[in-house]
């Protein structure tokens, strides 16, 4: 095996202890900063107030995604992965595409729900290979 692809994909994955309260503590943070983010939106609060709410879900949703990807990055091939890139694209756009925030809120919160409560079949299932990995 390639030096780099053992060290993308390793054999098993990769933790260290307390990973799983960091995950949680960074869902919480993801959380609240898309609580504040959606308030400030749908409720028409000038950006400058809703602003550190969406940065805050940047970040907390970027360590997410890096933390997954140093475990083990068959995470990124796998539906639970392609999804989160999609949320960070629609998220990214709220900046930019003024007017439509409300309705990407809501179809990042759509994806969320659908794709954090799939089966497992679904989650770790890979367009990109065909099956499940």
């Amino acid at each position: 095996m390639l030096p780099i692809k053992r060290i993308l994909f390793p054999e098993r994955s990769r933790t260290f202890y307390g990973k799983r309260w960091l995950d949680i503590a960074l869902r919480t943070i993801h959380l609240i900063g898309l609580l504040g983010l959606a308030g400030g939106v749908l409720f028409s609060a000038e950006q400058s107030l809703w602003l550190p709410y969406f940065i805050s879900t940047i970040i907390s949703g970027s360590a997410m995604v890096l933390l997954s990807l140093w475990s083990n990055a068959n995470w990124i091939l796998q539906n639970r992965g392609l999804v989160i890139i999609a949320k960070v694209v629609l998220l990214s756009l709220l900046p930019v595409l003024t007017g439509y925030e409300q309705y990407l809120l809501i179809i990042i919160v759509v994806m969320s729900g659908i794709s954090s409560h799939a089966t497992a079949k679904f989650r770790y299932y890979s367009p990109i290979l065909g099956r499940e990995i």
